[in-house]
């Protein structure tokens, strides 16, 4: 059985700085690709950033571009969300998903993802 478990989410102020983990157990990890995304009250999910399966492919949302840095370590089946300059607009839960891929593939729709987490909470005050 395959799952994936958020952790790392929290309350920050505006200008601070979160790390989001994302571990999956069930699978081979690195035959997956990887991806967040984030729903806030109202609105549509969004995606936020994806890896490939090696890491060495990676997209960001033009919203979170130059402030979020996405990784992930094979060899902990762990997925990662580095989140700088945090703002108040990043407040969403925060949802980690896998995706069965070809390597050098970087999957941006969420209909394509096969596996989610339950999300972890991020909350930027002003």
């Amino acid at each position: 059985q395959v799952q994936v478990v958020e952790s790392g989410g929290g309350l920050v102020q505006a200008g601070g700085s979160l790390r989001l983990s994302c571990t999956v157990s069930g699978l081979t990890f690195d035959d997956v690709a990887m991806g967040w995304f984030r729903q806030a009250p109202g609105k549509e999910r969004e995606g936020v950033s994806c890896i490939s399966r090696s890491g060495d492919i990676t997209y960001y949302a033009d919203s979170v571009k130059g402030r979020f840095t996405i990784s992930r370590d094979n060899a902990k089946n762990t997925l990662y969300l580095e989140m700088n300059s945090l703002k108040p607009e990043d407040t969403a839960m925060y949802y980690c998903a896998a995706a069965w891929t070809a390597l050098y593939i970087v999957v941006v729709d969420a209909t394509e993802y096969n596996y989610w987490g339950q999300g972890t909470q991020v909350t930027v005050s002003s």
